[in-house]
Order: C-alpha cells, then structure tokens, then sequence
C-alpha cells in the first residue's frame, strides 16, 4: 500500500500500517523504547491518530482538502503533529523529509559562515585594523550571503519516488 511505497522510498525497512487505533500510540512508545530504533516517525489523518502523532519522534499529520473540497485530516491529527502536510499524498512524505535534512544542512552553514565571520572580523576591528566603515559593510555583506545562501532552497525540487520505492 502508500505506507509501504513511502517506506521503501525512504529506504524503511519497518513499515507499520493497518494498526488498530488504540495500538497506534502503544507501538509508537514500544518503537521509541527500543535501544537503536532511531528516529520514530508517525503519519496520520484521523483523530485517533493524534495520540500516535503526539508519541513519535517526528508526527506528520495529512490535512489539505480534496477534489470535491471536503476537509482531509482532523484538526486533533494537526495540532498533535509536529508537521502537517497540506495535500492528502503520502508520499510527499519523503519530500518532507528531504527538504527538512536540506534546511537543516543550510542552517547549519549559515551558523558556520556568520561564526567564521564574526572570529576573524571582531578581532580585526577590535586592534583597529579594519575600519568601522569597512567592518559595517563587511557585516552587510555577511547578511547578504547568508540570506541569499537559505534562498537557494527556492531553486530545490523534489526528487520524484515511484510506487516501487526508486526515483525517477
């Protein structure tokens, strides 16, 4: 099923679906108290979802409305998530989760850029060896690349999954 097709897109080797609703949150608790089952993440619509949802590590709860314009997914389900996906596809699952690790990979330069930044300007201002209008404008500057490095996240787009887990 989608479960499935998400789990083997996302290289998921423990897919668990079809579980009945007063055993989601239990399996979600017994997943996360294994020693190295690593991150534990929940998808689910409905408001029996929510406890589940609550639970995991990461719950991405399926909201959005459909063709005919009915609501999809409870608003317990979204408020227990951590992420709501707005269109009812499970697998913008995997999408989800490589445009998270890409904006996490960008944080994480944008922090390495300004610190880098800020341990060779500071101390150069600070002995007087840079002006303070060459300081100002190399501070601009550094928010300028930052701000335009998170930017290249506009150009990314997803990498397409099909129903047997490869990419096309």
């Amino acid at each position: 099923g989608a479960a499935q097709a998400v789990g083997d897109a996302l290289g998921i080797d423990d897919v668990r679906a079809e579980v009945l609703p007063g055993d989601k949150a239990q399996v979600v608790a017994a997943l996360r108290s294994q020693a190295h089952s690593g991150t534990v993440a929940t998808v689910g619509d409905g408001i029996n979802d929510a406890p589940a949802l609550a639970a995991a590590d990461v719950g991405i709860a399926m909201g959005g409305i459909d063709d005919a314009g009915r609501a999809l997914g409870t608003d317990a389900a979204m408020h227990a998530a951590g992420v709501t996906l707005l269109r009812g596809d499970p697998l913008l699952v995997p999408q989800t989760i490589e445009l998270s690790r890409r904006t996490s990979a960008k944080i994480r330069q944008n922090l390495f850029w300004a610190f880098a930044y800020n341990v060779i300007g500071i101390p150069l201002a600070a002995f007087g060896l840079l002006s303070p209008v060459l300081a100002g404008a190399a501070m601009a500057a550094s928010s300028v690349s930052v701000v335009s490095n998170a930017l290249l996240l506009k150009r990314w787009r997803p990498t397409r999954h099909n129903a047997a887990g490869g990419t096309r």
